[in-house]
């Protein structure tokens, strides 16, 4: 995977806006502040001024964007890309372990085989679930 390099965000210039391909973000006089002149979207850009960050979303989470040069890229937490891979693996290992024991509770040899690769490929199958909906 590329990585692309922060630029600081010039207070001075526009940019295109990060969240519709169409329009330009401006700089909003006598603020810190840029407007989309096309989606009317307000964004702030944090103190670092490498982050612009949306200030009025219908989301839960505020979204940011980084300034790379020629586009934005979605500003993704470091806390929240270093615990995915732990959160997936001991949820894995607990539906395993829990998955494990229901299936080891039958007392025919051949059902209990049968049943323990089923529940291994669900739990897999529900792993890569969550991890395709964290790439989002």
């Amino acid at each position: 995977m590329r990585t692309y390099k922060s630029q600081k965000i010039d207070q001075s210039a526009d940019y295109p806006c990060p969240c519709r391909r169409h329009g330009r973000i401006k700089p909003i006089a006598l603020t810190e502040a840029f407007g989309c002149d096309r989606c009317q979207q307000i964004f702030v850009v944090q103190e670092d001024g490498y982050v612009i960050e949306q200030l009025s979303t219908h989301y839960p989470y505020k979204r940011a964007w980084r300034w790379t040069g020629q586009q934005w890229r979605l500003d993704r937490s470091a806390i929240n890309i270093s615990y995915m891979p732990l959160l997936l693996m001991v949820s894995f290992g607990v539906m395993v372990l829990f998955l494990l024991l229901a299936t080891l509770q039958s007392p025919e040899g051949g059902q209990a085989i049968i049943r323990l690769l089923a529940t291994l490929a669900v739990s897999i199958l529900v792993v890569v679930m969550f991890w395709l909906a964290s790439r989002r």
